[in-house]
């Protein structure tokens, strides 16, 4: 999420028309043409943020800036060209980083928070605790992950720390409750 992509088509010869369709998980599809004859790119119900980009000595490419979790889904190209028809196939995924929180709750015990992370992250505690985790989903496909502390055992030190796994990075916060 946030991040910008770009997406290159297989290409051989000299092309004559490209196409991106893009199928999102969620939401319309977008089409966008560009023919060489005309030098001209139709788009048709394609966000501001993706646009085709023309580089010299350079594949022409589909550029996604600030990626958003909305445009994960199938990206096709689909290239004539003087050599043939080409195909380019992507399953494009995002990744929402959590936002961690760490704080006490009534009882004391320390509370761990993955929010709105995708996938749902992974939470441990130093030292090792007992607890389960609970998740809930939100309607964006992100999950927020919760933890409570709860001590295997009696000798615990009071500074307890939540670790959070996540394929976008992993991070940690200590808190004495």
């Amino acid at each position: 999420v946030g991040d910008s992509s770009v997406l290159t088509c297989l290409i051989k010869g000299q092309i004559s028309m490209l196409t991106w369709t893009i199928t999102p998980k969620a939401g319309s599809s977008c089409t966008l043409v560009y023919r060489i004859d005309t030098n001209m790119t139709h788009r048709q119900n394609c966000s501001d943020n993706i646009n085709l980009t023309f580089r010299a000595g350079l594949a022409p490419a589909l550029e996604i800036q600030h990626v958003e979790i909305a445009q994960e889904g199938i990206y096709l190209c689909d290239v004539a060209s003087t050599d043939g028809n080409f195909h380019s196939m992507y399953n494009l995924t995002v990744l929402a980083p959590p936002r961690l929180s760490l704080y006490c709750d009534q009882q004391g015990s320390p509370v761990c928070e993955a929010a709105a992370g995708k996938p749902p992250a992974q939470l441990s505690w130093g030292p090792e605790s007992s607890s389960t985790a609970q998740e809930e989903h939100h309607d964006n496909g992100t999950v927020t992950v919760l933890s409570r502390f709860t001590a295997c055992s009696t000798n615990v030190t009071n500074v307890t720390t939540c670790m959070v796994s996540h394929p976008a990075g992993n991070w940690s916060q200590s808190i004495a409750c």
